[in-house]
C-alpha cells in the first residue's frame, strides 16, 4: 500500500496521538482526527494535519487505512456499529487496523462486519507505551488475514521496531492479554517486595540492585522499581487499563476452565485501586496499596 494514502485515527488519547504524530512524521498524510473528546482531535491535529472529523463516517470517507485506538469492547462496537454513524460506512476498499486491548471475540466479530462490507481488518496489539508511540518503536503483534496484513506492513513497520504476525483474528489479542496478565503480576509482586522491604527497614535503592541481579529482576524493575519506591506514578498505563487487560485474561482463562490465582489476585489489587480513586494512576502505583504508610495497606490483609 502507497505511503501516501491518508490515514484517519480514532481515538486520539495518549497512545492514538503519538501514533498519529509518528505516522506524520515519516509522511503519511493524516486525513481525518476523531475523539469523543473534540478538543483531544483538535490538539493533535495542529500538529499533524487532517480534518478533525465530527461523525465517524466522516473519517472513513477521507482515509485508506483506518487506525482505531479506543478504550474497551463497547467502544469498538460503538465506533464499528451496524446502525447509525459508524467506521462501516462507505467502507468498501478500507482497512481498519484496531490498536486497541479489547477481548479476541471483538477483533473476530469487527473482521466479519468489516467484510461483509468489502473492507479488511487487522488487530495490531501493541506491547509498549507512549515513548514507543512516539518514537515509531513499538512491539507490535499483528492478527488478522495474511493478505490485509501484507498491505499496510509498509505502515506498521514504521510504527514499531518490532513486528510479529501472529495468525487469525482474535490471535494477537490472546497473546497480548497474556503479556499484560504477566506483566500485571509480576508489577503487583514487585510492590509486594518492595513494600515489605521498606516495612523491613531495608534500604530500597540497595534491595532494588539485589533484585536487578537476582532471579527477583524483571522489566518491571526496571520501567517501576524505582517510581515504586518514589510515589511517582506519572501514566503510561493506567491501574485502570491494568484492571481491564487481567480481566480479559481471565475471562480466557474461564473459557478454557483454566484456574489463575496470580491472575485473579492480581486483578483484585487493580479493582481495588479503582475503588479507591487510584484508577488512573500508572500501574507501579500498585505499590500504593502495600506500602505500610499509603493508601488501603493494612496488617489485616496478610
Amino acid at each position: 500500500m502507497s505511503e501516501l494514502r491518508p490515514v484517519g485515527v480514532v481515538g486520539t488519547g495518549r497512545m492514538g496521538a503519538n501514533i498519529a504524530k509518528r505516522l506524520h512524521d515519516v509522511g503519511y498524510p493524516i486525513g481525518a482526527l476523531y475523539d469523543v473528546n473534540a478538543q483531544s482531535a483538535r490538539v493533535t491535529a495542529a500538529e499533524t494535519g487532517g480534518e478533525v472529523a465530527t461523525s465517524l463516517r466522516r473519517v472513513t470517507e477521507l482515509s485508506d487505512v483506518i487506525l482505531t485506538v479506543v478504550s474497551d469492547d463497547a467502544a469498538m462496537y460503538g465506533v464499528f456499529a451496524t446502525q447509525g454513524d459508524s467506521l462501516l460506512d462507505g467502507a468498501r476498499g478500507k482497512v481498519f487496523v484496531n490498536c486497541a486491548t479489547v477481548s479476541p471475540k471483538v477483533h473476530v466479530d469487527i473482521e466479519r462486519l468489516a467484510e461483509e462490507r468489502g473492507a479488511g481488518t487487522l488487530e495490531a496489539c501493541m506491547a509498549s507505551s507512549i515513548p514507543q508511540a512516539r518514537n515509531g518503536t513499538l512491539y507490535l503483534m499483528v492478527g488478522g488475514r495474511r493478505e490485509v496484513f501484507e498491505r499496510v506492513k509498509p505502515m506498521l513497520e514504521r510504527m514499531s521496531a518490532s513486528l510479529k504476525y501472529v495468525g487469525e483474528a482474535g490471535k494477537a489479542a490472546q497473546v497480548k492479554a497474556l503479556v499484560n496478565m504477566v506483566m500485571n503480576i509480576n508489577t503487583a509482586g514487585l510492590a509486594e517486595g518492595l513494600g515489605l522491604g521498606d516495612a523491613l527497614g531495608l534500604d530500597l535503592d540497595v534491595l532494588r540492585e539485589v533484585f536487578s541481579q537476582t532471579g527477583a529482576n524483571s522489566r518491571v524493575l526496571e520501567t517501576d522499581g524505582a517510581d515504586m519506591q518514589n510515589r511517582e506514578h506519572d501514566v503510561y498505563f493506567s491501574a485502570a487499563h491494568a484492571a481491564k487487560d487481567s480481566g480479559i485474561a481471565l475471562a480466557l482463562a474461564r473459557d478454557v476452565n483454566l484456574d489463575l490465582p496470580l491472575a485473579r489476585a492480581t486483578f483484585e489489587q487493580y479493582e481495588k485501586m479503582k475503588e479507591l480513586g487510584l484508577g488512573e494512576l500508572d500501574k507501579s502505583g500498585v505499590s500504593e496499596l502495600t506500602f505500610n504508610s499509603r493508601h488501603g495497606q493494612h496488617a489485616s490483609h496478610v
